[in-house]
């Protein structure tokens, strides 16, 4: 399995930024990390590996950037408001210097983006706010309510980075061509996450697959299992 590392300097940024790259050729598949992961997460914890089959097929491409999420929703020493404007910046890094690079590379106008836990959150919310971007989403485990990390602040960026408040009164046409995944498991704690999630989507007539694991918990072993399947649906 063909794998490359990229480092840069990002001047969304301000600071050097790691990726990782899996595959020669494919659809092309952005995977946020789950919570303080790193970009080398899903290598590390064999979600890569799941999916070498069709990685070295030449079915899917997937790129696994850095976040920031330690400068942002998980930093506590800056006020709730500069936390959100923190992540809208690496929404725009990952808009301006890896989802236009590849839409470059490939000659195309959308790419897949997924994640697990905190991950899913993340290509959750970045699908549902670039519709015009993203092709696919799968989300692992997701979650979709980021007020918890937030100790009770409030405001317009809270609202359009909230799926679960934004999703509700957004009427972008490409949300209908989005083909979007939530899997969960039986014993999940983000089962009720989802299900309200779905139920958001159902009300606006938005098809998606709602897929639940028998048996299964909120942890790596359930996400390797579903990811080969999932992205043997792109």
């Amino acid at each position: 399995m063909k794998e490359e590392y990229k480092k840069w300097y990002s001047p969304t940024l301000g600071k050097d930024i790691e990726m990782l790259v899996y595959g020669h050729y494919g659809t092309p598949l952005i995977i946020f990390p789950t919570t303080l992961g790193r970009f080398f997460e899903s290598k590390d914890f064999k979600l890569i590996e799941s999916a070498q089959e069709l990685i070295d097929q030449g079915r899917v491409k997937i790129y696994c950037p850095d976040t920031i999420n330690d400068l942002s929703w998980y930093n506590k020493s800056i006020h709730p408001a500069d936390r959100v404007k923190n992540h809208m910046v690496f929404e725009q890094f990952v808009k301006d210097e890896v989802v236009d690079a590849i839409r470059h590379e490939y000659g195309i106008d959308k790419v897949a983006v997924g994640g697990a836990s905190f991950g899913g959150y993340s290509a959750a919310n970045f699908a549902f706010k670039n519709p015009h971007m993203v092709s696919h989403l799968i989300s692992m485990s997701g979650s979709f309510d980021i007020r918890s990390f937030l100790d009770g602040y409030y405001d317009d960026n809270v609202y359009f980075n909230n799926p679960v408040d934004y999703l509700q009164n957004s009427n972008d046409p490409e949300l209908w061509n989005l083909n979007i995944t939530l899997g969960y498991g039986e014993w999940d704690i983000c089962k009720d996450a989802n299900l309200a999630l779905s139920n958001i989507l159902s009300a606006k007539n938005i098809s998606h697959w709602l897929d639940e694991r028998r048996w299964a918990e909120h942890d790596w072993p359930l996400w390797r299992m579903m990811f080969p399947d999932y992205l043997s649906k792109l």
